[in-house]
Order: C-alpha cells, then structure tokens, then sequence
C-alpha cells in the first residue's frame, strides 16, 4: 500500500500554515461528511414526518433561559409571526436537504455552508458554556467547514461529475468558475 503524503499550504493574513496529508485522509474526509449529511437528514426527515416541529417557543424562552448573548435577537424572531412560519418550514426542510445534499457530495459547499450556519444558529440558541464555549453544535460546525474546505463532495461525491458536465462542449466550472463556491 502506497503511504504517499500530500502537502498543504495556505496564507491568511501573512501567516503561513503548512501540513501533509496521509493517503487514508480521503476516506476520514468522507467519514464525516457522510456522518454530518445523516445526521441531519435524519434529524430533518424525523421533523418532516412528525409534523410537529414549531420553533416559536424555543425561540422565544430557549435562549433567554440559558443566557445567550443572542437572546434578544432569538426573542425578536420569535415573535415575529412571518418569521416563526417561515422557520417551521426552513429547519425541518433545510435538514433534511443539506443532509441529502452532503451525503450524496452534491453541491456540497452550498449545503455545508447552510448546515455550519443552522449550526452557529443552534450553538448560539443553545448556548452552554458550563463545561467552555465548546459543545456539539460547534463541532458540528467545524465539521460543515471541514467538509466545505476539503471539498469533501469530490469524494465518490457527484460534485465530480457535475463539475465536469459540458456546456457547449466545455466544463460547467471552467464555464461558469464562481460554481466552485457551490461544489466540491
């Protein structure tokens, strides 16, 4: 088995951080993106199929009681009717398609993105800094980042082949680069 390592550089604000991959690192990519995509489609699907999710009341007490720095805001939400319908549709249904769309590496940057902002949503609501500021909806968010910068929909993903499907006889990226935000 071939122990090949591939090196990794990136530059954010003059400060440069440099790493290697082992070859095995492909398929931990695609462990938690397959883990994050089925935890949210199941946590969707399970929402969809009560029919009983309403966040109104999570909204307006959640945050208040556990001393979120975003309470105010959450209260504001939750009283906001157009809002709170609004919510009762885009949660249950976001999950359930950001989980589908990971689990199956199409457009996956755009589902991880929606799915680490659900998460900053949740960890702010849910805040608990008992034991630090950090808990699962953190990690769950660092997960949606991780499998965005990775570009973890390239991995037995259908981003490769929707990245590679011609327009006019020329790939849809190299036709239309700003889709590498949405795939990969």
């Amino acid at each position: 088995m071939a122990t090949s390592e591939i090196q990794l550089r990136s530059t954010i604000g003059g400060f440069t951080a440099t790493g290697r991959l082992h070859t095995l690192s492909v398929w931990f990519i695609l462990a938690l993106r397959l883990m994050i995509g089925i935890a949210f489609f199941q946590s969707g699907l399970d929402k969809v199929l009560s029919g009983e999710f309403s966040a109104s009341g999570y909204l307006l007490n959640a945050p208040a009681s556990n001393g979120s720095p975003a309470a105010d805001l959450f209260a504001a939400m939750g009283q906001t009717t157009w809002f709170v319908e609004f919510v009762n549709v885009a949660v249950p249904w976001g999950e359930v398609l950001i989980g589908l769309g990971v689990i199956l590496g199409a457009f996956t940057r755009l589902a991880a993105f929606w799915g680490a902002f659900m998460m900053l949503l949740f960890y702010l609501g849910n805040w608990d800094i008992a034991h630090g500021y950090i808990n699962g909806d953190f990690a769950y968010m660092l997960v949606f980042l991780s499998v965005a910068a990775f570009g973890a929909g390239r991995i037995l993903g259908l981003d490769t082949y929707i990245e590679a499907y011609e327009i006019g006889g020329e790939p849809l990226t190299e036709r239309y680069p700003w889709m590498r935000y949405f795939l990969g």
